[in-house]
């Protein structure tokens, strides 16, 4: 029996990380503080009975676009990026089972070693069992971010919303980190979104979610318990969706 103000309102979302959040203040590689809290916040809203799915990123370790721009070819550089979402994921997992949670991590691009290759009806039943589902290696093809990977692997496992995590407590108007006067945008239309260029997430990303009709909330990751506040409805960060209507809740 869930305590009252703690009823979910998402039966099964995607949580979309970056790597560089990861990385916590050492501004590079895995901080193990950081990640340990995360997975923290992953395991209580799992027992809310909401299926979680993970689609990280790997820029704390390495970026095939800033690889290209030194020279390397950026398909080359772009499979070099989805290992290391692998690394990522693999260390996700590791965090998340020490507090209890079975997870499994699906690869889309197979190293059966380390993780299961991905199959939507696998990664579905995964879920549908309780476990947390990370998501590596993008979407196994160079040229595709990992925004647009959440974007994908949502669509496919039939998610609810994308919640995308950010050092910010939503969208503005310009970085408020550079700009006093940005101001705070609490909800928007994908269109907005895309015509703006604010670049919460890439424009094919933003496409497919507004192609099926998937919301995505825009939260700050840094703040504790903002996972679980979103999932049970309260307001929290930015809202892009087709309609402009209150969040479900």
């Amino acid at each position: 029996m869930l305590a009252p103000g703690t009823t979910p309102v998402y039966r099964r979302v995607l949580l979309k990380l970056s790597g560089e959040a990861l990385a916590g203040g050492l501004g590079y590689g895995i901080d193990p503080e950081v990640i340990a809290r995360i997975a923290d916040e992953i395991r209580e809203v799992v027992a809310l009975n909401v299926q979680v799915a993970v689609v990280i990123g790997g820029g704390n370790i390495f970026r095939g676009i800033a690889a290209s721009a030194g020279g390397m070819d950026r398909a080359t550089g772009d499979y070099m990026g989805m290992l290391a979402t692998v690394i990522n994921a693999l260390a996700l997992q590791d965090a998340i089972e020490k507090l209890g949670v079975p997870t499994r991590v699906l690869s889309a691009i197979e190293m059966r070693a380390v993780a299961e290759p991905y199959i939507r009806r696998r990664a579905i039943r995964h879920l549908e069992k309780g476990r947390v589902v990370v998501f590596g290696a993008g979407t196994g093809n160079p040229f595709f971010t990992t925004d647009t990977a959440g974007a994908l692997r949502a669509v496919e496992i039939g998610a609810e919303a994308i919640l995308k995590a950010t050092k910010v407590d939503g969208i503005y108007t310009a970085d408020p980190a550079r700009d006093p006067a940005a101001v705070k945008l609490p909800r928007l239309s994908y269109i907005e979104a895309l015509n703006r260029g604010l670049q919460v997430m890439d424009t094919t990303a933003i496409s497919l979610c507004l192609e099926n009709k998937l919301p995505i909330v825009v939260f700050d990751l840094t703040r504790r318990g903002n996972i679980r506040r979103i999932v049970t409805g309260e307001p929290v960060g930015s809202v892009i969706s087709g309609d402009l209507t209150p969040p479900k809740g």
